[in-house]
């Protein structure tokens, strides 16, 4: 009878311990889980923040879209983006402005209305095209004949750099504004009046 309760009594406390060993384990394993949860995840850095710029030019509202990709050490002008072909003045998607009231730029009418924005950059001079078709991705659907105005600018080149894609839109007085594209090194400015 002893032997038989000696063994009943090693068996409980075998169990035990057992059951013990296997709480703690579980008890160390919930705590991994937990302090796992509490991790957040790492935000990565978005390149070519999508961003816009507006002003109000005495009635008229002046609104400009686009994404606005960083230079990164790197040429961009004669580079990244090539002489001599066409550019969507953004990252991604086509930049588009949008003007509540008609305008007049470099002698041209431009009607209210929402259109996409390109260039084409030269060492020289830029041709800057206001185009139709404002939802477009990159310069992929850009054809010229949608063009409703088409004119030249004369670069601005400084010593300083402009690490991100940047658009002005500017009041001159109630009837007249300017708009200012800046990146890298290279700066264009351009005119236009309200239409009465």
């Amino acid at each position: 009878m002893k032997k038989l309760l000696t063994i009943i009594c090693l068996a409980i406390l075998f169990v035990g311990c057992k059951n013990q060993n296997q709480s703690e384990t579980d008890e160390e394993h919930n705590h991994s889980e937990n302090t796992n949860e509490q991790v957040e995840p790492v935000k990565k850095e978005v390149l070519s923040p999508h961003t816009e710029t507006m002003a109000m030019i005495g009635d008229a509202h002046i609104h400009i879209d686009y994404s606005s990709p960083g230079v990164r050490d790197r040429i961009i002008f004669g580079g990244l983006v090539g002489y001599n072909n066409v550019w969507q003045a953004g990252a991604h998607r086509a930049t588009w402005i949008e003007t509540n009231k008609d305008l007049i730029v470099d002698g041209n009418i431009l009607p209210a209305g929402k259109y996409g924005f390109f260039t084409i950059p030269s060492k020289e001079d830029w041709t800057i095209m206001i185009n139709k078709n404002w939802d477009q991705h990159g310069k992929d659907d850009y054809d010229e004949k949608d063009d409703v105005v088409r004119f030249k600018v004369k670069p601005i080149l400084s010593e300083d750099i402009t690490e991100h894609l940047e658009y002005k839109v500017s009041k001159i007085n109630e009837e007249e504004g300017s708009i200012l594209l800046a990146w890298e090194k290279v700066s264009l400015k351009f005119n236009f009046k309200i239409k009465n």
